[in-house]
């Protein structure tokens, strides 16, 4: 593992100081509007305008790597991103605030773009999987370390916005300072969404359930449970407890999906995660029984986009998984933009638990989908059913680092 690392070290470094910074703003954000007065309905399309920026920047940050190449391209969404950060603390005011998560998505979708090319490019093939653990634990432990900044304001409001910044600045340090040279940038091949949904229709549709769930958690949470009277460091305890719950239950439930057939992981984690959500929205309160189903619902909602991910992987030829995953990040991220939005006009209608009872439909219809699905279509012969990998919701850039996406594939 740390010889597979140690030509990606920067880059690695790099993003784990990057969701350090930016990965809390979510929360952060969400808590501020409350605290102003907003209403759900417009906290929602708050936390819309960084997936709608997400998936702009996933469409068009391509052609800016290509065009200056990788260092300058990512400096500059990055100090576009530290100076979008300071901005916050300049107006509280809900319109300009989602001009400004519009251009945090945009950022971080440029972002990823450079670091996952470039992370495959240096990526040594025997060790793609090593690889991509490293990647996926940067990530996702500087997101979850990220929330712990929540308390930091004390009497200063601006404080937790000028250290995400000062974070997100220094991301920039590692990467162009590494003696490792830029990638030659690529052209993506395209795949179209119909192609996508007649090969695997619970793989297209679960994208948009999780980018639904996801989407609707990341924007609202914190606020349903501020409304349930936790405080400041709970909340960050909760949405940490969350993020690291996602990561330690992807791999087993990713073994668990290699010896069985996939869908039936796929509709029993969409089940338990419906039911857990409907217990969610039934707490009343803080406690250990809230962070315990905050963890069994983070590791269960974190794992079905990789479960879907490699379910389509299992009817897709080998020269076709790279450009689905394209598609696939794309569905994933027109749910996580409709979430938010959508969340709140269930917490409108029925009070705080709103967000659960939503995530919990979602998690519903999905499993309803795995359940025809099941009928319609036999199940993948197990000699052609591709090794499970964990996959970050990123962008098309982070399947290069797949190891299944260079074996040869099978359809059925």
């Amino acid at each position: 593992m740390l010889l597979a690392i140690q030509p990606v070290r920067s880059l690695l470094l790099s993003i784990f100081m990057l969701m350090a910074g930016s990965g809390f703003l979510a929360t952060l954000i969400s808590l501020r509007l409350n605290r102003a007065g907003s209403g759900t309905m417009t906290i929602g399309i708050v936390a819309t305008a960084y997936f709608g920026g997400l998936i702009i920047g996933s469409l068009r940050a391509g052609s800016i790597v290509r065009r200056v190449g990788h260092i300058r391209a990512f400096a500059a969404v990055v100090a576009l991103l530290s100076a979008s950060t300071l901005s916050y603390a300049l107006w509280t005011q809900p319109l300009f605030w989602m001009l400004l998560r519009l251009i945090d998505g945009i950022c971080v979708a440029g972002v990823f773009v450079c670091l996952e090319s470039w992370l495959n490019d240096r990526a040594d093939p025997q060790m793609r999987g090593s690889v991509l653990a490293a990647y996926m634990v940067a990530l996702y432990s500087g997101q979850a370390i990220g929330q712990l900044l929540l308390g930091a304001s004390g009497a200063l409001p601006a404080i937790p916005f000028q250290i995400a910044s000062i974070l997100i600045s220094l991301a920039i340090v590692p990467l162009c300072l590494t003696r490792s040279s830029a990638p030659v940038p690529v052209e993506a091949s395209a795949f179209s969404i119909r192609s996508l949904l007649a090969a695997s229709p619970l793989g297209a549709w679960g994208a948009v359930a999780t980018g639904l769930m996801l989407g609707a958690f990341y924007g609202m949470a914190a606020v349903h449970v501020r409304r349930l009277g936790l405080d400041l460091a709970e909340t960050a305890r909760f949405m940490m407890i969350v993020i690291l719950g996602g990561v330690a239950l992807q791999w087993p439930l990713g073994r668990l999906s290699d010896r069985h057939d996939r869908r039936r992981v796929i509709v029993g984690s969409f089940a338990i995660a419906a039911l857990v959500s409907v217990a969610l929205s039934m707490i009343g309160g803080g406690g250990l029984l809230l962070m315990s189903l905050g963890a069994l619902f983070g590791g269960l909602s974190f794992a079905l986009y990789p479960l879907c991910v490699a379910h389509c992987n299992d009817r897709l030829l080998e020269t076709e998984r790279v450009a689905a995953s394209g598609r696939l990040v794309l569905l994933y991220s027109i749910g996580a933009a409709l979430g938010p939005t959508l969340a709140a006009g269930f917490m409108s209608a029925a009070g705080t638990g709103g967000l659960f009872l939503f995530i919990a439909c979602c998690a519903g219809l999905a499993m309803m989908v795995g359940l025809w699905r099941q009928r319609a279509s036999e199940p993948v012969p197990d000699q052609y059913q591709q090794e499970f990998q964990i996959m970050p919701r990123t962008t098309p850039m982070a399947a290069l680092l797949d190891p299944n996406s260079v074996d040869e594939g099978q359809t059925t």
